[in-house]
């Protein structure tokens, strides 16, 4: 008789240390930045870092200075670690007969447009949705928004021109459009339409180089199909208030966008006429980092974004 051959179980899989640690590193793109977050000195991040790579025998960061980006490997490990941390979360929530409550923190920058006059809103709306998420928004021109992104100071930009570098990805989340801003008993206050070379002839309070507002009317006036006259620029501001002060006080014109108008155009303090023979329609743009992963709190802002469309 044969004796019976014993089947050895498959030894259990090692646990992989440090995810959290390598996740909020990840999300961070900055051990230091890690360091603080999770109460430990960045050396010691280094060091689970180290090991975590070594367990896995594969690098998973490539480091610039001081800041770091997930390799191919890394990423695929970071898919792992935030469904694994997801899953915690949630069977502590089920086994305590609570609904599970996402939390954390969202750095964004906003140029004027965006965070003045839009995002306030729409940020409300997800606040009452996710309590436990902070967020806190930086307001500066387009140019040092984008510039904000590509240093990892900001986890998600808003602007108002779609950057060119393919650094960015992005995404529309609003439509705007730029108008002519007159004061209340300008003559052309009881019209709806004028033509870009009329209102190029009146002296012309506009944004500063690098706003989103500028750069549009720029590019409309370069792709025209016509000749369009150029603008007569008698003042540059930086503040959307500032030149609707401006405007008030007869010191001339001004071309802004339409969301920056809404309360003066409501009480009658100001006007606003729709410019013919340009282009000046845009959309406003989300704008992320592609070589940085998304976190959960920056998901689901996104998530609450394209619903909102």
């Amino acid at each position: 008789m044969k004796p019976k051959r014993t089947i050895q179980p498959e030894p259990p899989a090692r646990e992989l240390p440090f995810l959290r640690t390598f996740a909020i590193a990840a999300e961070l793109t900055n051990f230091s930045a890690a360091a603080r977050q999770l109460g430990m000195t960045q050396a010691a991040v280094s060091q689970q870092m180290h090991a975590l790579e070594r367990e896995l025998q594969v690098p998973l960061f490539e480091r610039h200075g001081g800041r770091v980006e997930l390799t191919d490997a890394g990423r695929t490990l970071y898919e792992y670690a935030d469904r694994i941390g997801q899953l915690h979360g949630e069977a502590r929530a089920r086994v305590a007969k609570k609904q599970p409550r996402a939390s954390g923190k969202l750095v964004l920058a906003a140029s004027s447009i965006p965070g003045e006059y839009v995002l306030p809103k729409l940020l409300a709306a997800f606040r009452k949705k996710h309590p436990d998420i902070s967020v806190r928004v930086t307001i500066a021109d387009s140019d040092a928004v984008l510039s904000l992104v590509a240093k990892g100071n900001v986890h998600l930009g808003f602007t108002g021109k779609r950057p060119s570098d393919s650094q960015f990805a992005s995404e529309p989340f609003a439509e705007d459009e730029l108008v002519l801003v007159i004061p209340s008993r300008h003559p052309w206050a009881s019209n709806q339409r004028i033509s870009w070379d009329q209102a190029a002839s009146s002296p012309l309070i506009v944004r500063e180089r690098g706003s989103g507002a500028r750069f549009v009317l720029e590019q409309a006036i370069a792709h025209s199909q016509s000749t369009p006259r150029e603008p007569n620029v008698t003042i540059e501001l930086g503040s959307n208030e500032a030149i609707k002060e401006a405007v008030r006080r007869g010191l001339g014109l001004a071309v802004l966008s339409i969301h920056s108008v809404q309360k003066e155009r409501k009480s009658g303090r100001l006007h606003i006429v729709h410019i013919q023979g340009l282009d000046l329609k845009r959309r406003l743009y989300l704008v992320r980092d592609r070589r940085r992963v998304l976190s959960l709190p920056e998901r689901l802002l996104l998530d609450f974004l394209r619903s909102q469309r």
